[in-house]
Protein backbone atom coordinates (compact mmCIF):
# COMPACT_ATOMS: atom_id res chain seq x y z
CA UNK A 1 0.00 0.00 0.00
CA UNK A 2 1.44 3.59 -0.61
CA UNK A 3 0.39 6.84 1.34
CA UNK A 4 0.72 9.92 -0.57
CA UNK A 5 2.70 12.41 1.47
CA UNK A 6 1.73 15.36 0.37
CA UNK A 7 5.30 16.77 1.81
CA UNK A 8 7.37 14.52 -0.11
CA UNK A 9 6.23 16.40 -3.74
CA UNK A 10 8.07 19.39 -4.96
CA UNK A 11 5.69 21.40 -6.73
CA UNK A 12 8.29 22.64 -8.95
CA UNK A 13 8.80 19.06 -10.36
CA UNK A 14 4.83 19.01 -11.22
CA UNK A 15 4.20 20.04 -14.60
CA UNK A 16 0.33 20.86 -14.18
CA UNK A 17 -0.13 21.96 -17.61
CA UNK A 18 0.09 18.19 -18.24
CA UNK A 19 -3.58 17.82 -16.64
CA UNK A 20 -7.02 19.16 -16.84
CA UNK A 21 -9.38 19.11 -14.00
CA UNK A 22 -12.44 18.03 -14.69
CA UNK A 23 -15.68 18.59 -11.98
CA UNK A 24 -18.61 16.59 -11.41
CA UNK A 25 -21.33 18.98 -10.13
CA UNK A 26 -24.51 18.02 -12.30
CA UNK A 27 -25.94 15.91 -9.40
CA UNK A 28 -29.00 17.09 -7.31
CA UNK A 29 -27.95 15.78 -3.86
CA UNK A 30 -31.23 14.61 -2.78
CA UNK A 31 -30.59 13.72 0.77
CA UNK A 32 -29.88 17.19 1.15
CA UNK A 33 -33.62 18.03 0.77
CA UNK A 34 -33.43 21.28 -0.75
CA UNK A 35 -34.23 23.01 -4.15
CA UNK A 36 -30.54 24.62 -3.87
CA UNK A 37 -28.01 22.12 -5.59
CA UNK A 38 -25.80 20.37 -3.49
CA UNK A 39 -22.81 21.74 -4.81
CA UNK A 40 -23.68 25.38 -4.14
CA UNK A 41 -24.37 24.60 -0.17
CA UNK A 42 -22.35 27.52 1.65
CA UNK A 43 -19.45 26.42 3.59
CA UNK A 44 -17.11 28.55 5.47
CA UNK A 45 -17.48 31.63 3.10
CA UNK A 46 -17.58 29.45 -0.19
CA UNK A 47 -20.09 27.01 -1.68
CA UNK A 48 -18.49 23.12 -1.38
CA UNK A 49 -17.87 23.97 -5.49
CA UNK A 50 -15.57 27.01 -4.85
CA UNK A 51 -13.66 25.42 -2.57
CA UNK A 52 -12.75 22.39 -4.97
CA UNK A 53 -12.37 24.92 -7.43
CA UNK A 54 -9.94 26.98 -5.88
CA UNK A 55 -8.13 23.81 -4.11
CA UNK A 56 -7.46 22.40 -7.72
CA UNK A 57 -6.53 25.57 -9.15
CA UNK A 58 -3.70 26.37 -6.14
CA UNK A 59 -2.63 22.91 -6.58
CA UNK A 60 -1.69 24.13 -10.11
CA UNK A 61 -4.68 22.77 -12.61
CA UNK A 62 -4.58 26.12 -15.10
CA UNK A 63 -7.56 24.47 -17.31
CA UNK A 64 -10.97 23.49 -15.28
CA UNK A 65 -13.99 22.09 -16.17
CA UNK A 66 -16.62 21.94 -14.44
CA UNK A 67 -19.54 19.68 -15.94
CA UNK A 68 -22.90 20.85 -14.84
CA UNK A 69 -26.53 19.06 -14.71
CA UNK A 70 -29.12 20.17 -12.28
CA UNK A 71 -28.95 23.69 -11.48
CA UNK A 72 -26.52 24.50 -14.17
CA UNK A 73 -27.51 28.29 -14.45
CA UNK A 74 -27.08 28.36 -10.85
CA UNK A 75 -23.27 27.31 -10.59
CA UNK A 76 -22.42 29.30 -13.47
CA UNK A 77 -24.13 32.69 -11.70
CA UNK A 78 -21.45 31.31 -8.81
CA UNK A 79 -18.18 30.72 -10.64
CA UNK A 80 -18.36 32.77 -13.19
CA UNK A 81 -16.13 32.78 -16.24
CA UNK A 82 -13.36 31.61 -13.98
CA UNK A 83 -13.95 28.09 -15.63
CA UNK A 84 -14.80 26.15 -19.01
CA UNK A 85 -18.68 24.42 -18.71
CA UNK A 86 -19.82 20.89 -20.18
CA UNK A 87 -23.22 20.20 -19.65
CA UNK A 88 -24.80 16.67 -19.07
CA UNK A 89 -28.27 16.95 -19.59
CA UNK A 90 -29.61 13.51 -18.58
CA UNK A 91 -28.26 11.87 -15.35
CA UNK A 92 -26.54 9.01 -16.37
CA UNK A 93 -23.63 8.31 -14.35
CA UNK A 94 -19.68 9.31 -13.43
CA UNK A 95 -18.44 7.59 -15.99
CA UNK A 96 -21.24 9.83 -18.28
CA UNK A 97 -20.50 12.87 -16.94
CA UNK A 98 -16.93 12.92 -17.90
CA UNK A 99 -17.28 11.92 -21.30
CA UNK A 100 -19.55 15.18 -21.40
CA UNK A 101 -16.06 16.95 -20.79
CA UNK A 102 -13.94 15.07 -23.66
CA UNK A 103 -14.24 18.52 -25.94
CA UNK A 104 -12.52 20.97 -23.63
CA UNK A 105 -9.34 18.01 -23.29
CA UNK A 106 -6.49 18.04 -25.05
CA UNK A 107 -4.07 17.78 -22.36
CA UNK A 108 -2.41 13.97 -21.62
CA UNK A 109 -3.87 13.46 -18.60
CA UNK A 110 -6.99 14.17 -16.43
CA UNK A 111 -7.76 14.49 -12.74
CA UNK A 112 -11.31 13.74 -12.01
CA UNK A 113 -12.94 15.73 -8.81
CA UNK A 114 -16.46 15.58 -6.88
CA UNK A 115 -17.73 19.18 -6.69
CA UNK A 116 -19.28 18.63 -2.74
CA UNK A 117 -15.47 17.26 -1.92
CA UNK A 118 -14.39 20.49 0.16
CA UNK A 119 -11.49 18.86 2.11
CA UNK A 120 -8.96 17.97 -0.31
CA UNK A 121 -5.74 19.85 -0.17
CA UNK A 122 -3.79 21.53 -2.64
CA UNK A 123 -1.17 19.42 -1.57
CA UNK A 124 -2.87 16.10 -1.67
CA UNK A 125 -4.02 16.86 -5.56
CA UNK A 126 -0.10 17.53 -6.50
CA UNK A 127 0.64 14.36 -4.38
CA UNK A 128 -1.58 12.37 -6.36
CA UNK A 129 -0.84 13.58 -9.75
CA UNK A 130 2.56 12.98 -9.20
CA UNK A 131 2.01 9.59 -8.04
CA UNK A 132 -0.45 8.65 -11.29
CA UNK A 133 2.91 10.24 -13.54
CA UNK A 134 5.74 8.64 -11.63
CA UNK A 135 3.83 5.10 -11.95
CA UNK A 136 2.85 5.67 -15.76
CA UNK A 137 -0.55 4.73 -14.81
CA UNK A 138 -3.41 4.50 -17.07
CA UNK A 139 -5.45 5.30 -14.25
CA UNK A 140 -5.31 6.18 -10.56
CA UNK A 141 -7.79 6.18 -8.02
CA UNK A 142 -7.31 8.16 -4.68
CA UNK A 143 -8.32 6.01 -1.60
CA UNK A 144 -9.12 5.83 1.93
CA UNK A 145 -8.65 3.36 4.54
CA UNK A 146 -11.44 3.18 6.67
CA UNK A 147 -13.01 1.11 9.95
CA UNK A 148 -16.82 2.02 8.38
CA UNK A 149 -16.34 2.25 4.81
CA UNK A 150 -20.38 2.27 4.93
CA UNK A 151 -22.26 3.59 1.98
CA UNK A 152 -18.78 4.07 -0.06
CA UNK A 153 -17.46 1.87 -3.07
CA UNK A 154 -14.94 -0.89 -2.06
CA UNK A 155 -11.33 -1.22 -3.75
CA UNK A 156 -10.78 -4.65 -5.64
CA UNK A 157 -6.83 -5.80 -5.61
CA UNK A 158 -5.32 -8.86 -6.84
CA UNK A 159 -5.69 -12.19 -4.03
CA UNK A 160 -7.44 -9.17 -1.96
CA UNK A 161 -3.46 -8.36 -0.44
CA UNK A 162 -3.48 -5.03 0.67
CA UNK A 163 -0.61 -4.19 -1.59
CA UNK A 164 -1.81 -6.00 -4.57
CA UNK A 165 -2.89 -4.75 -7.90
CA UNK A 166 -6.01 -2.63 -8.17
CA UNK A 167 -8.09 -4.76 -10.32
CA UNK A 168 -11.84 -1.96 -10.17
CA UNK A 169 -13.80 -0.76 -7.85
CA UNK A 170 -17.16 -2.22 -6.56
CA UNK A 171 -20.67 0.29 -5.04
CA UNK A 172 -21.41 -0.74 -2.23
CA UNK A 173 -25.21 -1.40 -3.83
CA UNK A 174 -23.54 -4.15 -5.76
CA UNK A 175 -21.03 -5.84 -3.50
CA UNK A 176 -21.01 -9.45 -2.47
CA UNK A 177 -21.20 -9.69 1.51
CA UNK A 178 -17.09 -10.94 1.21
CA UNK A 179 -16.33 -7.34 -0.79
CA UNK A 180 -18.71 -5.48 1.94
CA UNK A 181 -15.76 -6.28 4.37
CA UNK A 182 -12.93 -4.51 2.85
CA UNK A 183 -11.93 -1.20 4.14
CA UNK A 184 -9.97 0.57 1.76
CA UNK A 185 -12.85 2.75 0.10
CA UNK A 186 -13.39 4.75 -2.89
CA UNK A 187 -12.87 8.79 -2.28
CA UNK A 188 -14.33 9.56 -5.20
CA UNK A 189 -11.01 11.17 -7.10
CA UNK A 190 -9.21 9.83 -9.82
CA UNK A 191 -6.43 10.44 -12.35
CA UNK A 192 -6.83 9.06 -16.34
CA UNK A 193 -4.65 9.30 -19.27
CA UNK A 194 -6.62 11.01 -21.78
CA UNK A 195 -7.68 7.77 -23.94
CA UNK A 196 -10.25 7.16 -20.89
CA UNK A 197 -12.83 8.83 -23.55
CA UNK A 198 -12.73 6.74 -25.76
CA UNK A 199 -12.61 3.77 -22.94
CA UNK A 200 -15.81 5.75 -21.68
CA UNK A 201 -17.36 5.15 -24.98
CA UNK A 202 -16.65 1.54 -25.75
CA UNK A 203 -18.12 0.43 -22.32
CA UNK A 204 -21.45 2.62 -23.29
CA UNK A 205 -21.43 1.10 -26.85
CA UNK A 206 -20.96 -2.59 -25.59
CA UNK A 207 -23.55 -2.37 -22.84
CA UNK A 208 -21.15 -3.22 -20.21
CA UNK A 209 -20.86 0.24 -18.35
CA UNK A 210 -24.74 -0.17 -17.25
CA UNK A 211 -24.75 -3.52 -15.79
CA UNK A 212 -25.13 -2.47 -11.66
CA UNK A 213 -28.23 -1.44 -9.41
CA UNK A 214 -28.27 1.78 -10.85
CA UNK A 215 -28.42 1.60 -14.12
CA UNK A 216 -26.02 4.31 -14.67
CA UNK A 217 -22.54 4.51 -16.29
CA UNK A 218 -20.07 4.10 -13.46
CA UNK A 219 -16.48 5.76 -13.88
CA UNK A 220 -15.27 3.43 -11.59
CA UNK A 221 -15.78 0.67 -14.11
CA UNK A 222 -12.65 2.15 -16.47
CA UNK A 223 -10.01 0.68 -13.76
CA UNK A 224 -11.59 -2.60 -13.87
CA UNK A 225 -11.71 -2.07 -18.26
CA UNK A 226 -7.64 -0.70 -17.87
CA UNK A 227 -6.55 -3.66 -15.94
CA UNK A 228 -8.39 -6.13 -17.90
CA UNK A 229 -6.28 -4.80 -20.81
CA UNK A 230 -3.28 -5.03 -19.27
CA UNK A 231 -2.27 -1.45 -18.24
CA UNK A 232 -1.24 -0.16 -15.48
CA UNK A 233 -3.78 1.04 -12.53
CA UNK A 234 -2.89 2.33 -9.28
CA UNK A 235 -4.08 3.18 -5.86
CA UNK A 236 -3.17 6.41 -3.77
CA UNK A 237 -4.25 6.20 0.06
CA UNK A 238 -4.49 9.42 1.80
CA UNK A 239 -2.88 9.78 5.12
CA UNK A 240 -5.62 11.15 6.78
CA UNK A 241 -8.74 9.12 5.50
CA UNK A 242 -11.46 11.46 6.08
CA UNK A 243 -9.41 14.56 3.77
CA UNK A 244 -11.91 12.85 0.88
CA UNK A 245 -15.01 13.12 2.70
CA UNK A 246 -18.02 14.55 0.52
CA UNK A 247 -21.26 15.64 3.32
CA UNK A 248 -24.14 13.73 1.96
CA UNK A 249 -26.90 15.62 3.78
CA UNK A 250 -26.87 18.36 6.41
CA UNK A 251 -25.96 16.39 9.39
CA UNK A 252 -22.53 15.40 7.84
CA UNK A 253 -22.30 19.40 6.12
CA UNK A 254 -22.09 20.64 9.24
CA UNK A 255 -19.18 18.11 10.53
CA UNK A 256 -17.42 19.05 7.59
CA UNK A 257 -17.86 22.81 8.46
CA UNK A 258 -16.65 21.60 11.64
CA UNK A 259 -13.16 20.19 10.02
CA UNK A 260 -12.98 23.42 7.98
CA UNK A 261 -13.27 26.10 10.78
CA UNK A 262 -10.91 24.14 13.08
CA UNK A 263 -8.11 24.67 9.96
CA UNK A 264 -9.36 28.79 9.73
CA UNK A 265 -8.83 29.23 13.47
CA UNK A 266 -5.46 26.97 13.77
CA UNK A 267 -4.21 29.47 10.90
CA UNK A 268 -5.25 32.66 12.68
CA UNK A 269 -3.69 31.39 16.21
CA UNK A 270 -0.80 30.25 14.45
CA UNK A 271 -0.75 33.94 12.72
CA UNK A 272 -0.76 35.37 15.91
CA UNK A 273 -4.50 35.68 16.72
CA UNK A 274 -5.73 34.93 20.08
CA UNK A 275 -9.00 32.68 20.32
CA UNK A 276 -10.73 32.55 23.10
CA UNK A 277 -13.25 29.70 22.83
CA UNK A 278 -12.41 27.96 19.28
CA UNK A 279 -15.57 25.94 19.64
CA UNK A 280 -17.73 29.11 19.60
CA UNK A 281 -15.97 31.33 17.32
CA UNK A 282 -16.92 31.28 13.52
CA UNK A 283 -14.68 32.53 11.19
CA UNK A 284 -15.03 32.60 6.88
CA UNK A 285 -11.69 31.26 5.07
CA UNK A 286 -12.43 34.94 2.90
CA UNK A 287 -11.70 36.75 6.15
CA UNK A 288 -8.64 38.08 7.75
CA UNK A 289 -7.63 39.02 10.92
CA UNK A 290 -4.30 41.40 11.82
CA UNK A 291 -1.37 40.06 14.70
CA UNK A 292 -2.31 40.38 18.30
CA UNK A 293 -6.19 40.91 17.71
CA UNK A 294 -8.26 38.84 19.82
CA UNK A 295 -11.56 37.10 19.11
CA UNK A 296 -14.11 36.68 22.34
CA UNK A 297 -16.55 33.85 22.66
CA UNK A 298 -19.68 34.16 19.80
CA UNK A 299 -17.77 36.24 17.52
CA UNK A 300 -19.04 35.35 13.38
CA UNK A 301 -16.51 36.95 11.09
CA UNK A 302 -18.42 36.70 7.33
CA UNK A 303 -17.42 37.61 3.94
CA UNK A 304 -14.55 40.17 2.84
CA UNK A 305 -14.14 41.43 6.34
CA UNK A 306 -10.89 42.21 7.25
CA UNK A 307 -9.67 43.19 11.08
CA UNK A 308 -6.24 44.84 12.39
CA UNK A 309 -3.65 44.61 14.56
CA UNK A 310 -4.51 45.01 18.77
CA UNK A 311 -8.51 44.64 18.34
CA UNK A 312 -10.96 43.05 20.33
CA UNK A 313 -14.12 41.41 18.36
CA UNK A 314 -16.46 39.99 20.65
CA UNK A 315 -18.06 38.39 22.53
CA UNK A 316 -20.96 37.76 20.63
CA UNK A 317 -20.75 40.22 17.25
CA UNK A 318 -21.29 39.67 13.93
CA UNK A 319 -19.49 41.09 11.27
CA UNK A 320 -19.72 40.86 7.39
CA UNK A 321 -17.79 42.59 5.26
CA UNK A 322 -16.20 44.96 7.47
CA UNK A 323 -13.32 46.65 7.36
CA UNK A 324 -11.30 47.35 10.42
CA UNK A 325 -8.59 48.84 11.47
CA UNK A 326 -6.40 48.92 14.17
CA UNK A 327 -6.53 48.97 18.37
CA UNK A 328 -10.62 48.62 17.47
CA UNK A 329 -13.40 47.13 20.28
CA UNK A 330 -16.46 45.99 19.18
CA UNK A 331 -18.75 43.90 21.47
CA UNK A 332 -22.15 42.75 21.42
CA UNK A 333 -22.50 44.27 17.90
CA UNK A 334 -23.71 43.92 14.45
CA UNK A 335 -21.58 45.51 11.50
CA UNK A 336 -22.54 44.67 7.78
CA UNK A 337 -20.49 46.11 4.80
CA UNK A 338 -19.15 49.59 6.32
CA UNK A 339 -16.11 50.57 7.48
CA UNK A 340 -14.10 51.48 11.04
CA UNK A 341 -11.05 53.20 11.32
CA UNK A 342 -8.07 53.36 14.12
CA UNK A 343 -8.92 52.97 17.54
CA UNK A 344 -13.02 53.08 17.81
CA UNK A 345 -15.02 51.55 20.03
CA UNK A 346 -18.34 49.99 19.42
CA UNK A 347 -21.27 48.79 21.35
CA UNK A 348 -22.28 46.73 23.46
CA UNK A 349 -25.62 46.05 21.22
CA UNK A 350 -24.79 48.73 18.61
CA UNK A 351 -26.23 47.79 14.42
CA UNK A 352 -23.56 49.72 11.72
CA UNK A 353 -25.42 49.26 8.65
CA UNK A 354 -23.82 48.80 5.02
CA UNK A 355 -22.48 52.07 3.70
CA UNK A 356 -21.51 53.66 6.85
CA UNK A 357 -17.82 54.76 7.89
CA UNK A 358 -16.86 55.50 11.58
CA UNK A 359 -13.80 57.41 11.45
CA UNK A 360 -10.63 57.55 14.07
CA UNK A 361 -11.35 57.65 17.79
CA UNK A 362 -15.07 57.91 17.35
CA UNK A 363 -17.43 56.03 19.63
CA UNK A 364 -20.75 54.07 18.71
CA UNK A 365 -22.32 53.03 22.51
CA UNK A 366 -25.19 50.70 23.62
CA UNK A 367 -28.36 50.32 21.39
CA UNK A 368 -27.17 52.82 18.48
CA UNK A 369 -27.97 52.39 15.18
CA UNK A 370 -26.21 53.80 12.30
CA UNK A 371 -26.94 53.87 8.97
CA UNK A 372 -25.44 55.19 5.74
CA UNK A 373 -23.66 57.72 7.68
CA UNK A 374 -20.29 58.80 8.18
CA UNK A 375 -19.64 59.51 11.87
CA UNK A 376 -16.73 62.05 12.00
CA UNK A 377 -13.03 61.27 13.73
CA UNK A 378 -13.29 61.55 18.09
CA UNK A 379 -17.18 62.22 17.68
CA UNK A 380 -19.55 59.95 19.77
CA UNK A 381 -22.81 58.98 19.71
CA UNK A 382 -22.68 57.05 23.15
CA UNK A 383 -26.34 55.59 23.58
CA UNK A 384 -30.11 54.81 22.56
CA UNK A 385 -29.24 56.39 19.01
CA UNK A 386 -30.99 56.59 15.66
CA UNK A 387 -28.55 58.03 13.20
CA UNK A 388 -29.08 57.52 9.75
CA UNK A 389 -27.89 59.37 6.33
CA UNK A 390 -26.14 61.97 8.03
CA UNK A 391 -22.64 63.13 8.11
CA UNK A 392 -21.18 63.37 11.49
CA UNK A 393 -17.80 66.08 11.51
CA UNK A 394 -15.14 65.81 14.25
CA UNK A 395 -15.44 65.45 17.68
CA UNK A 396 -19.19 65.99 17.95
CA UNK A 397 -21.77 64.26 20.57
CA UNK A 398 -25.05 63.12 20.25
CA UNK A 399 -26.72 62.51 23.15
CA UNK A 400 -28.41 59.77 24.04
CA UNK A 401 -31.95 59.44 22.87
CA UNK A 402 -31.48 61.45 19.44
CA UNK A 403 -32.96 60.63 16.51
CA UNK A 404 -32.16 61.64 12.88
CA UNK A 405 -35.45 61.52 10.92
CA UNK A 406 -34.43 60.73 7.94
CA UNK A 407 -37.70 59.46 5.50
CA UNK A 408 -40.63 61.63 4.94
CA UNK A 409 -42.68 58.66 3.20
CA UNK A 410 -41.51 58.70 0.34
CA UNK A 411 -37.54 59.87 0.44
CA UNK A 412 -34.87 59.46 2.41
CA UNK A 413 -32.87 63.20 2.96
CA UNK A 414 -29.68 64.17 4.69
CA UNK A 415 -28.62 65.71 7.55
CA UNK A 416 -25.42 67.42 7.73
CA UNK A 417 -23.77 68.20 11.68
CA UNK A 418 -20.61 69.81 11.66
CA UNK A 419 -17.60 69.55 13.90
CA UNK A 420 -17.15 70.31 17.79
CA UNK A 421 -21.41 69.80 18.03
CA UNK A 422 -23.17 68.86 20.94
CA UNK A 423 -26.42 67.66 20.38
CA UNK A 424 -28.31 67.33 23.44
CA UNK A 425 -30.85 64.41 24.59
CA UNK A 426 -33.55 63.17 22.65
CA UNK A 427 -33.26 65.74 19.97
CA UNK A 428 -35.01 64.81 16.92
CA UNK A 429 -33.26 66.10 13.54
CA UNK A 430 -36.09 66.44 11.00
CA UNK A 431 -33.92 66.23 7.77
CA UNK A 432 -32.64 68.08 5.14
CA UNK A 433 -31.08 70.23 8.02
CA UNK A 434 -27.83 70.88 9.04
CA UNK A 435 -26.57 72.27 12.41
CA UNK A 436 -23.35 74.40 11.74
CA UNK A 437 -19.62 73.50 13.51
CA UNK A 438 -19.85 74.42 17.48
CA UNK A 439 -23.57 74.39 17.31
CA UNK A 440 -25.61 73.42 20.63
CA UNK A 441 -28.79 71.90 20.61
CA UNK A 442 -31.01 71.37 23.66
CA UNK A 443 -32.21 68.76 24.94
CA UNK A 444 -35.61 67.57 23.95
CA UNK A 445 -36.00 70.05 20.50
CA UNK A 446 -37.20 68.69 17.44
CA UNK A 447 -35.29 70.71 14.96
CA UNK A 448 -36.46 71.77 11.03
CA UNK A 449 -34.46 74.22 10.18
CA UNK A 450 -30.38 75.23 10.12
CA UNK A 451 -28.88 76.07 12.96
CA UNK A 452 -26.01 78.28 12.65
CA UNK A 453 -22.38 77.51 13.69
CA UNK A 454 -22.38 78.53 17.27
CA UNK A 455 -25.70 78.75 17.99
CA UNK A 456 -28.22 77.61 20.74
CA UNK A 457 -30.84 75.87 19.15
CA UNK A 458 -34.42 75.51 21.41
CA UNK A 459 -36.93 73.72 19.73
CA UNK A 460 -39.40 72.97 22.69
CA UNK A 461 -42.36 73.98 24.34
CA UNK A 462 -42.10 76.63 27.09
CA UNK A 463 -42.33 74.89 31.00
CA UNK A 464 -45.80 75.73 32.75
CA UNK A 465 -46.53 74.85 36.58
CA UNK A 466 -49.61 74.99 37.40
CA UNK A 467 -49.75 75.39 41.01
CA UNK A 468 -51.89 73.38 43.34
CA UNK A 469 -53.09 71.38 40.25
CA UNK A 470 -52.93 67.73 41.91
CA UNK A 471 -54.47 69.03 44.82
CA UNK A 472 -57.52 70.76 43.18
CA UNK A 473 -58.04 67.60 41.50
CA UNK A 474 -58.17 65.39 44.50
Amino acid sequence: MTNINAQDINAQEFNAQDFTAVILAAGLGKRMKSDLPKVLFPLCGRTLIEHVVDHARQAGFEKIVVVVGHGADQVKAVLGDTVQYALQAEQLGTGHAVMMAKDHVQSKHVIVLSGDAPLLTPDTLRAMARHHLDRSAAATVLTAVMENPERYGRILRENNAPDGRVTGIVEEKDANPEQLMIKEINTGTYCFESGVFSLLADCGRSGSGRQNAQGEYYLTDALAAYYQAGKTVTAAILADPHEGDAPNNRVQLAETARVIQQHILEELMLSGVSVVDPHNTYVDITAKVGRDSTLMPGTIIEGSTVIGEHCQVGPYTHLKNVQIGNDVVVQHSVLIDCIVKDRVNIGPFAYIRPESVIEQGAKIGDFVEIKKSIVGENSKVPHLSYVGDTTIGKGSNIGAGTITCNYDGKHKHHTEIGDGVFIGSNSNLVAPVTIGHGAYVAAGSTITDQVPGDALAIARARQVNKENYVSKQK
